[in-house]
């Protein structure tokens, strides 16, 4: 997926999901922690210096793990490069779980296996697809499972 400079700056000035002054250490030997501002944008985890308004970089929270270190403190690794961990220091263990949390529903991933779930839902109890008055029932990235469909409340199977 490729981003400019200029989308990532305007993305990162949006009304964020959370926001707030966390330790950060980046996945490099010899990193130590800084005071960061940082700020979740929809499936983007973006970092500033705290006297900053633009983003000094920026996580895509795609295919990635969140795991809590301890109390405090959690960790984001990529799944292709489980070895580099962005490290992150909260003030309080309910601001970590709560950050965990947010960033963990940030993922289209998430998001998608939930749209999946309700969907299957919504039909097993009415019978109808919700997706349908939208034109997208058919579309790969709805398909409740690999290659299946819901079938039409108003088909009869043999």
């Amino acid at each position: 997926m490729r981003f400019n400079e200029k989308e990532l700056v305007f993305l990162s000035r949006q009304p964020s999901e959370r926001a707030a002054e966390l330790g950060m250490r980046g996945p490099k030997k010899g990193d130590v922690v800084k005071k960061r501002r940082v700020k979740l944008v929809v499936n983007f985890l973006f970092y500033f210096r705290t006297d900053d308004e633009e983003p000094i970089g920026a996580l895509l929270l795609e295919q990635c793990r969140v795991e809590r270190e301890d109390g405090q403190t959690f960790s984001i690794a990529f799944l292709d490069e489980a070895e580099r961990k962005y490290l992150f220091e909260c003030d309080t263990e309910k601001q970590c779980g709560e950050w965990m949390d947010s960033i963990t529903k940030a993922s289209y991933e998430y998001m998608r296996e939930k749209l999946k779930f309700y969907r299957t839902e919504i039909h097993r109890l009415t019978g109808t697809d919700p997706l349908e008055q939208y034109g997208i029932s058919d579309e790969t990235r709805f398909q409740v499972s690999s290659g299946s469909q819901l079938v039409p409340s108003n088909t009869s199977s043999l």
